[in-house]
């Protein structure tokens, strides 16, 4: 296990259960961990500058998903259930029984899962910017799909991040950015991906989610639709939603420090166990 003084951040691996070794993050000195799941083909700089909002209270936990950054990228089928065994075999390894958890776009979705499954480990549930999955989701439309399935990957990037920020906040945070996959991603990591956020359907699960829940969202975010925000309200009991007028799928940057605050707060309401 290396350390480094940067937020006292301690960096290591765990092994999932399958053996894949995979990289986490851990960084600030507060006693309540907080988990942060990144999006679809990223890790952890995913959350580079917004983690340390939450320093004032919390232990904040990164990981790099199976075929990204530091972690192991075997060649078989990815899931975001599959994903949520790897959060969870994170955790174990750290002796970690109770956290609060926030997961955005396929971070969210792969939080649904853990929090469906293991109930007596997450006190505080934030899902970002994602959906439920399967039939009953929104999905993008076809024009944004012909966006980012361009040829020109200059193009294709350019729309990403588009669908992620307004122009008013790109022309005043010129990146560069860290929410546009991460790089070194061997193709078969690429698509496995790909393939999990697209397959993932937690709808029959979610209502066994016991964690208070706050769903945030940007209104204009067009890469998962704002409908899925109340989509997910439905049908996770004791949840709430919080929409970001005029904001993108990169809410959680655009609208920083707010974001942060509504989440901070959130996280606050309860006592965290003893």
């Amino acid at each position: 296990m290396a350390s480094t003084d940067v937020h006292q951040q301690v960096s290591g691996h765990a092994r999932a259960l399958d053996g894949t070794l995979l990289a986490y993050q851990h960084q600030g000195t507060g006693r309540p961990p907080l988990v942060l799941l990144a999006g679809q083909a990223n890790n952890h700089h995913w959350w580079d500058g917004i983690r340390a909002d939450f320093h004032d209270t919390h232990t904040t936990l990164t990981m790099d998903w199976r075929g990204t950054g530091e972690s192991e990228k075997p060649d078989q089928p990815y899931s975001t259930p599959g994903f949520a065994d790897d959060v969870i075999a994170v955790l174990d390894h750290l002796g970690i029984e109770h956290a609060d958890l926030y997961g955005t776009s396929m971070g969210g979705r792969v939080a649904q899962w853990v929090a469906a499954r293991h109930p007596d480990r997450i006190r505080r549930l934030v899902l970002g910017c994602t959906s439920p999955g399967g039939p009953h989701a929104t999905e993008r439309d076809m024009a944004v799909r012909r966006s980012l399935a361009q040829a020109d990957a200059r193009a294709a990037n350019e729309a990403l991040i588009d669908l992620m920020y307004t122009p008013a906040w790109r022309s005043a945070h010129p990146g560069p950015y860290t929410t546009l996959g991460a790089p070194g991603m061997p193709p078969h990591a690429r698509r496995g991906h790909l393939v999990a956020s697209n397959r993932h359907d937690a709808w029959d699960v979610l209502p066994q989610i016991t964690a208070p829940t706050l769903i945030l969202h940007g209104a204009d975010d067009r890469l998962t639709p704002a409908a899925n925000a109340p989509l997910l309200a439905s049908r996770i009991p004791q949840a709430r939603t919080h929409i970001f007028e005029g904001a993108r799928h990169g809410y959680f940057q655009e609208c920083r420090p707010a974001a942060a605050t509504i989440v901070s707060s959130f996280l606050a309401e309860q006592p965290f166990p003893v």
